[in-house]
């Protein structure tokens, strides 16, 4: 189309003489990663470590060992 510029390459040689059947390859594996990707929502997994929940104080145990087992993980 006029007025429109091409798209740069989906992938380029930098070093070596790959044959026509390795780029080929190359080129399917990486099309179909692409192609993956934009079926299903990535899904990011959180450690409860960085969980903002542990950051909110919760209700002090009254009792022996209250002090203790309010620092320990719920």
């Amino acid at each position: 189309m006029p007025g429109r510029e091409p798209e740069p390459p989906l992938l380029q040689v930098l070093k070596g003489q790959p044959t026509p059947e390795e780029l080929a390859a190359l080129v399917a594996v990486v099309a179909g990663r692409r192609a993956a990707e934009g079926d299903e929502p990535t899904v990011v997994h959180r450690s409860d470590w960085t969980a903002r929940e542990r950051s909110v104080r919760g209700a002090h145990h009254v009792g022996r060992g209250g002090w203790r087992a309010s620092a320990l993980p719920r």
